[in-house]
């Protein structure tokens, strides 16, 4: 049996067991299994491949993406740049490696919106300044879309200076951040609304609910949503390639 699974600190509601059963069962796999790893903290993440010897590789959600570094054996140069690590895979030799797909899951979701040439040239804003919002900024480089993080803090741009002209002006509005999770499903970011409208493309990498508040609001105002499936199911398929390498 090989196994595989998903580390972070509340995993209750992971879209990930579900998906990878069913890929399991699509594809005919039957020697595999995808469980969940809830770790209190970090620390943990060596005893659970000790006490795990047939898991072949894991994937790493909040709050665990960049804490996880020092952990690896190796990691891979994309992952390296970005700060934070979603997919381990361990080595025939028992080292661990470590990689991110969540860039590359963000493209393959902005694919859905738009054709690759055309978002180069446009902006961004992008809210949060965890790992997955660096693997956000990675991707906008790649796409060459200029971007601002926006943070409580420490950054040029914060919640209580975002301008209705400055939200007006980018182009693509991401949520990389955990707010508007179920069940906080009323949690919005505290941004000037107003600003949105139907020339706005607003991804929120959540994806439990379907559509937060935030999407629903961007939506009222007549912009184009997506939220987090696409790019969860694109890092899940890569995961697995990497893995399977």
């Amino acid at each position: 049996m090989r196994r595989y699974g998903l580390i972070g600190a509340s995993l209750a509601h992971s879209f990930s067991p579900r998906f990878f059963a069913e890929k399991f069962e699509r594809e005919g796999i039957a020697d595999c299994r995808y469980d969940l790893f809830p770790l209190a903290t970090i620390q943990e993440f060596t005893d659970l491949w000790k006490q795990n010897a047939d898991l072949r590789g894991v994937n790493i959600t909040i709050p665990y993406k960049e804490s996880v570094l020092p952990f690896l054996d190796f990691v891979d140069p994309v992952a390296a740049a970005i700060g934070a690590v979603n997919v381990v895979k361990k080595q025939a030799n028992g080292n661990l490696w470590g990689y991110n797909t969540d860039c590359y899951g963000f493209i393959d979701g902005l694919t859905q919106l738009l054709p690759v040439p055309e978002w180069n040239g446009k902006k961004a804003l992008l809210f949060g300044d965890g790992g997955a919002a660096r693997a956000v900024q990675a991707a906008c480089q790649m796409l060459g879309i200029s971007f601002e993080a926006v943070a409580r803090k420490g950054r040029k741009y914060a919640y209580d200076n975002l301008t209705i002209n400055i939200l007006a002006e980018a182009d693509l509005l991401v949520n990389c951040t955990p707010v508007g999770t179920w069940p906080h499903v009323s949690e919005m970011l505290p941004l000037p609304y107003e600003a949105i409208s139907a020339r706005h493309f607003v991804v929120d990498l959540i994806y439990n609910p379907p559509e937060t508040a935030f999407l629903s609001e961007a939506a009222s105002r007549g912009a184009t949503i997506q939220n987090g499936l696409p790019m969860l199911i694109s890092q899940a398929e890569r995961s697995w390639q990497i893995w399977n390498s």
